[in-house]
């Protein structure tokens, strides 16, 4: 770590390997790993297959470059195309979920002339200039403001009255999460979302949903928007695209699309042979062992399983699919440290939230472990 800028809080433990819904750390330990790589490594560790796609691509060609037909990327974004909403049907890849909502941002005001961006308080999309701007959390931005573009206006997530009191025909998006991931797991009703879209088509404003932790079969859908009935005008995609190497994408529609012209928006690791190879192999792998349903059905149980523990700390469990918040007063931490201890990784975010976002393979009694394992840490303190 004598090297390594220090500008992560890291947990004291190290990790060699992976297989499956585990990993093991340079002493040998296993662990469950509900946190999966902050909800990247949606199909395990070591799948066979996508090792061998990752494997047989990377002896034919790592990189080339987008000057150049890349052959990966077009059969990436046919795939990508057989699961997104009707009418999303173009791709642009990228590295990373940031890059990919910087992206759609330049899209939406290229695409509509307009000049401001709407979104929702404690939110997040990401670190960079504009993507920063976007995540409508100061903490983040704190020391920051002289590089955050000054076009962003914010209201509550959820409060379609504010929404509408905000948005304006000046507004070219509106952009946000189908599930607040990092601000809690919070949740908006659906009449919120059909509120969003019906307003934007109304006012010629663009809707871009953040993907990138609520897609790829996450919430038991394929994409997390998918719950409100609600098709977006852009989405980001990134984390479980691509089964652990760093991919984004950017999905439109063709006549929105059309306005990023060559020379406008580029990027020179966006959609490698590689990262498209992992990325359709992931795709394949979802399908094929019905990856989105496990989660809608297992999510199920297993927040219905986690409401019923009687602990006294706990204010709410909500999520939908394979992400579940559980909501407590001061003892989400310890419970962190107190998995980890019993050879289970669990996530806190917002400050007391146990955010438990697995790999889509976990079986029953797997989640049934967490499940215990919290029993057993309320009867301390209850």
């Amino acid at each position: 770590m004598k090297f390594l800028f220090q500008n992560y809080a890291r947990m004291d433990v190290c990790f060699a390997h992976g297989n499956g819904a585990y990993i093991y750390d340079t002493d040998g330990k296993k662990y469950l790993d509900l946190v999966a790589g902050i909800a990247v490594n949606s199909i395990g560790y070591a799948h066979p297959k996508w090792v061998k796609a990752v494997s047989e691509q990377a002896a034919r060609m790592a990189h080339t470059s987008n000057l150049y037909h890349v052959k990966e990327q077009a059969d990436l974004a046919e795939k990508l195309a057989s699961i997104t909403p009707k009418g999303m049907t173009k791709s642009l890849f990228v590295n990373s979920g940031a890059e990919a909502n910087e992206g759609a941002l330049k899209l939406a005001v290229r695409y509509t002339k307009r000049k401001r961006v709407l979104s929702s308080l404690n939110s997040f999309h990401g670190r960079l200039a504009a993507s920063l701007g976007a995540t409508g959390q100061t903490k983040y931005q704190e020391s920051f403001e002289p590089l955050i573009p000054k076009c962003f206006d914010y209201f509550k997530f959820g409060d379609a009255e504010e929404f509408k009191a905000k948005i304006s025909k000046d507004t070219a998006a509106v952009i946000l999460e189908p599930i607040q991931a990092e601000g809690g797991v919070q949740i908006a009703s659906k009449e919120f979302f059909k509120t969003v879209r019906d307003v934007c088509t109304d006012i010629g404003a663009l809707m871009i949903v953040d993907e990138v932790q609520t897609g790829m079969g996450r919430t038991g859908e394929w994409f997390g928007i998918q719950n409100y009935g609600i098709t977006p005008d852009i989405m980001t995609l990134a984390k479980a695209l691509g089964g652990g190497v760093p991919i984004g994408a950017i999905v439109t529609t063709p006549e929105i699309s059309s306005v990023l012209t060559p020379g406008t928006h580029g990027t020179t690791f966006g959609g490698t042979p590689l990262v498209c190879a992992a990325a359709s192999a992931t795709i394949d792998i979802m399908k094929d062992e019905k990856l989105v349903q496990n989660a809608k059905t297992l999510g199920k149980k297993w927040t219905s399983d986690l409401k019923k523990i009687k602990f006294n700390d706990v204010t709410e469990v909500r999520g939908l699919g394979l992400i579940i918040g559980i909501e407590m007063k001061t003892h989400a931490n310890d419970v962190k440290a107190y998995a980890l201890n019993n050879g289970i990784l669990v996530n806190v975010c917002h400050l007391n939230t146990v955010r438990l976002i697995p790999p889509l393979i976990l079986k029953e009694s797997e989640a049934a472990r967490f499940t215990e394992l919290l029993k057993e840490f309320a009867l301390k303190y209850n």
